[in-house]
């Protein structure tokens, strides 16, 4: 996963942009001047020309305020009018994604071509094993027809050179489950939402940032600076790693942001493990041959849209966020609660969840400290504000974390229980395929955790690290 690039670092920035507007009361005075700032005119384009860029900024803004773009096409409009819109909602809607068609490059569609490696061989193992004989040598150099080419791989796979290459579509080649396709009559990628499992995968491979979610960032800023109840952030355990300092001086820089109290989601996750084990041993003594783990809402829903064989292995237990969320309206019946993690699939799970309000990724929380000019390092240490958590709950967040979680409860009520985890470590179509295998009975093991991300939530599309970093701050489960 690229972590470190343009575009990554202009939402973070852009999203500081608006924060800091708005804590400064010049949102709806400023806000129309920033794709001018950005986008003068004795700068270089980025696209074709001074006003694409332009253009790119609003949708871009427009998006981190929390508007849907593929409904708003009046260009007659501005910004500003739009900011006012968005602080005036008091509630957000199921759809989080939403695509700047006017971004989208119109990507050649998947395909395999030849470069300049091309040797022109006598072996010709290309053309010997083109099932479609799509493969034609001109002047010494292999050509494929794209007409007759079934994209199969094989000239790929067989060329000693490596002069073949596959040339895919980003954000279509990430989808695991085809919910992203190219409109015939547009040439524009468009995202079916009855396919969609909100993994995220799409805003981060789209090296133009076609793909964004819809923020909450403003809707969260303005519950920290006219706050009528107190608010609460909800870390989740990926938060390891991914800003600089200590998981003390983030608590206080959470709090020096305007949260009133900092629950560890961790505290939710060992809430979720205990009750995986009993429903564990439930199901056992049912007979049902497996169970499958119920925190990740990306697989969760994969399965639900795809994979529906699976649907009735999936464990009723509730999320990490669900369970810590629960205990926060509970401790304070009239705050706003706020979870914060690596995950865009979250911010669907929040919009269905009535003890959850609002739901940031880490690279928002980022434009907030960014914006509020909070440096971490410099900080004093706060505690959660919740009870201490297990280890074994704060490494939820990697994979075999949460089947390992469930192992350590089960193994201190029902250790005569034996649990043979399988693991499907990333949901692609492959993890898909492992899941309908698991529905039809045909795996020796008895309990499922599937993890949406390659390597668990410290993967996922909201991070500000590199995976690899954040890992090394984990000891992983045996």
């Amino acid at each position: 996963m690229n972590i470190t690039n343009k575009i990554n670092n202009l939402r973070k920035s852009l999203g500081a942009e608006i924060i800091s507007l708005y804590f400064a009361d010049k949102l709806e005075i400023e806000i129309d001047k920033t794709p001018i700032k950005r986008a003068p005119k004795n700068r270089s384009s980025l696209r074709c020309c001074t006003y694409k860029d332009r253009a790119m900024y609003r949708y871009r803004l427009l998006s981190l305020m929390g508007i849907d773009i593929e409904k708003e096409d009046d260009e007659y409009r501005s910004i500003s009018s739009f900011a006012k819109e968005a602080l005036q909602r008091n509630q957000i809607d199921h759809k989080i994604l939403t695509v700047i068609d006017i971004a989208c490059a119109s990507c050649q569609q998947n395909t395999y071509m030849v470069t300049d490696m091309c040797k022109g061989c006598v072996a010709r193992p290309c053309e010997e094993n083109c099932p479609k004989d799509a493969i034609q040598i001109i002047n010494n150099k292999s050509i494929i027809n794209q007409d007759l080419c079934i994209s199969c791989g094989k000239c790929e796979k067989v060329c000693p050179y490596n002069a073949i290459i596959y040339s895919p579509v980003p954000c279509e080649d990430k989808c695991p489950v085809n919910a992203i396709s190219r409109n015939p009559e547009t040439g524009k990628e468009e995202i079916d939402y009855d396919k969609c499992i909100y993994c995220g995968r799409c805003t981060r491979a789209c090296p133009f940032g076609t793909i964004m979610e819809r923020s909450q960032i403003l809707d969260i800023s303005k519950q920290l600076k006219h706050k009528k109840n107190p608010v609460i952030a909800m870390i989740a355990p990926s938060i390891i790693g991914q800003f600089p300092g200590t998981i003390g001086q983030i608590i206080y820089g959470l709090k020096e942001l305007g949260f009133d109290y900092v629950y560890e989601v961790a505290v939710g996750a060992d809430i979720t493990a205990q009750k995986e084990a009993e429903e564990f041993i439930e199901k056992q003594k049912e007979g049902q041959p497996i169970l499958g783990t119920s925190c990740c809402p990306a697989y969760v829903e994969s399965v639900k849209k795809h994979v529906k064989t699976f649907e009735k292995y999936i464990s009723h237990t509730k999320t990490p966020m669900a369970y810590t969320a629960e205990l926060a309206k509970k401790e304070h019946p009239e705050s706003t609660t706020l979870f914060i993690g690596p995950c865009i699939a979250k911010k669907y799970e929040g919009t269905n969840d009535q003890n959850v309000d609002y739901v940031l990724t880490f690279e928002e929380l980022s434009s907030f400290f960014l914006a509020l000019k909070i440096d971490l390092l410099k900080l004093e240490e706060a505690k959660y504000d919740t009870i201490d958590a297990t280890i074994e709950a704060q490494r939820f967040c990697i994979n075999g974390g949460v089947a390992a979680a469930v192992k350590y409860y089960l193994n201190k009520t029902t250790p005569d229980i034996e649990i043979n985890p399988y693991y499907i470590n990333g949901l692609d179509k492959k993890g898909l395929k492992q899941l309908e295998i698991a529905a039809n009975g045909k795996l020796p093991n008895n309990l499922v955790e599937c993890m949406s991300c390659e390597g668990g939530c410290l993967s996922g599309p909201g991070v500000i690290v590199s995976p690899a970093v954040s890992a090394r701050k984990l000891v992983k489960p045996t």
